[in-house]
């Protein structure tokens, strides 16, 4: 089946689209052509570590994008089939110059995708995937003869990750943790790490499941009834439940309530860096909780746009000790740069141990403000352009406002974030406040406001 090549699947922080449809072998293998082109001529390297997840277009995908690498004579490492987290961190420890992940992460299995990340774990910046998506469109390869093509050698990580972990927790009290894997990925390494050091695991969904038959690749609330359920039922001190490819994780307390991103991150905070000092990074749609309670302590929290890739970037510039993203990509870099959900869950069990408290107890200390949001529909064509208006209306205005991703203005009572999808003909509105009324009170004139400006600017396009 021949698949031309959109410029569509190439989006801000990956390349994704429905499998033979919007990709297929025969697109990623010009993607490995023009990735291995990159490799060579700008990052002047010639190493790539590949992996890929569980989903079963990931196999004739990875094989087809190595073909292409490898055809530039750039050299491919293959880890397989792996977590996001075994792969990366192969990469890192190997010092490659440029990593590949195959994966559509939370999306369901008719989609696919790739991921690429720096050698050290840095999610490549919105620029570096449109110079890769110029050369595959212009299809501006390097071509190289018969004895100059590149070597494929497997890799086989499993063990050196596990005693990665091991060198850095190890558990004496046997905490009891629900792990629910979703059937994804992260059946392939999170039981074993967990039970390598020194947890009790209740498995959930643990057995790979290519399809997501069981649960949902995106480990959103509704998702995750299942777990709650176990976690109440076998006296766990908490559950995790992991997206498709392993890079997000979310937490369940004790008493089967489900934490934010926002709330996990002020509890590693807090409790889970010694040291209560430097950068934390959040992104703007981060709760105010955060800063609430963290820069107390002697934390500077700095805002950054949406997106993972910028997670990274800024906490390596910032020599951050922690980076939380609304989304729920939380990255420890006393570890390592890149967003590996493993490391969440064991950073909290290791929490739990030291203090010899409930989670339930430690969540009960951080203030839950009310949170809203909502989207509008607008065209692709138009929603930046209204997203521009907004931003040049609101900071005349008011005294707090942020333009650094969409606007986000800063009230005596509460916020509200105001951003166009990267992905879809819609303008989202997040809004926090500190309490029901108020938050009801911010969305609504605002949303009145978003709607008014894309009326205004669909009459003026007609």
């Amino acid at each position: 089946m021949t698949t031309s090549i959109s410029k569509n699947i190439f989006r801000a922080y990956d390349i994704r689209g429905l499998y033979n449809k919007d990709i297929s072998p025969e697109v990623f293998f010009d993607i490995g052509r023009a990735t291995g082109t990159y490799v060579k001529t700008t990052l002047m390297g010639n190493r790539i570590a590949v992996g890929n997840d569980i989903r079963s277009s990931s196999y004739p995908l990875v094989h087809a994008f190595i073909a292409g690498v490898t055809s530039t004579g750039v050299h491919v490492a293959f880890t397989g089939t792996t977590a996001f987290g075994q792969t990366l961190f192969f990469g890192w420890k190997s010092t490659q110059d440029l990593i590949a992940y195959v994966t559509a992460s939370h999306l369901p299995p008719e989609w696919n995708g790739i991921k690429f990340y720096y050698g050290d774990g840095v999610g490549f910046p919105e620029k570096r995937l449109m110079d890769i998506r110029d050369l595959t469109l212009q299809k501006k390869f390097v071509d190289v003869s018969w004895d100059k093509v590149g070597s494929v050698q497997n890799a086989d990580v499993k063990n050196d990750y596990i005693r990665f972990f091991q060198s850095k927790f190890s558990f004496k009290k046997k905490l009891k943790v629900a792990v629910d894997c979703g059937g994804a990925s992260t059946t392939l390494s999170a039981p074993m790490v967990f039970d390598a050091v020194g947890l009790s695991i209740v498995p959930v969904f643990c057995d790979p499941d290519p399809s997501f038959s069981a649960r949902p690749s995106d480990p959103k609330p509704k998702n995750l009834s299942v777990l709650v359920e176990q976690v109440k039922k076998h006296h766990c001190v908490f559950g995790v439940a992991f997206d498709g490819d392993g890079d997000r994780s979310v937490i369940v307390d004790d008493k089967g309530t489900i934490l934010s991103a926002d709330i996990t991150g002020v509890i590693l905070g807090k409790y889970g860096i010694a040291k209560k000092s430097g950068t934390i990074i959040v992104n703007v749609e981060c709760s105010k909780s955060v800063k609430e309670q963290l820069e107390p302590l002697g934390f500077h929290v700095k805002q950054i746009p949406v997106g993972h890739t910028f997670l990274t970037l800024e906490a390596k510039q910032e020599k951050s000790p922690l980076g939380i993203e609304s989304s729920g990509h939380l990255i420890l870099p006393e570890y390592f740069l890149f967003d590996d959900a493993l490391v969440v869950p064991l950073k909290m069990a290791e929490i739990l141990e030291k203090t010899g408290k409930k989670l339930s107890d430690i969540v009960e200390e951080i203030p839950l403000y009310p949170t809203k949001k909502e989207e509008v529909e607008c065209s692709d064509e138009l929603k930046f352009d209204v997203v521009k208006i907004l931003q040049n209306e609101l900071v005349k205005e008011f005294d707090h406002v942020n333009t650094m991703d969409g606007v986000r203005v800063d009230l005596k009572e509460g916020w509200v974030l105001i951003r166009a999808s990267n992905t879809s003909p819609i303008i989202r509105l997040t809004c926090e406040a500190d309490d029901e009324q108020s938050l009801q009170s911010i969305l609504t004139k605002f949303l009145k406001r978003t709607v008014e400006i894309i009326d205004r600017q669909e009459k003026m396009r007609k």
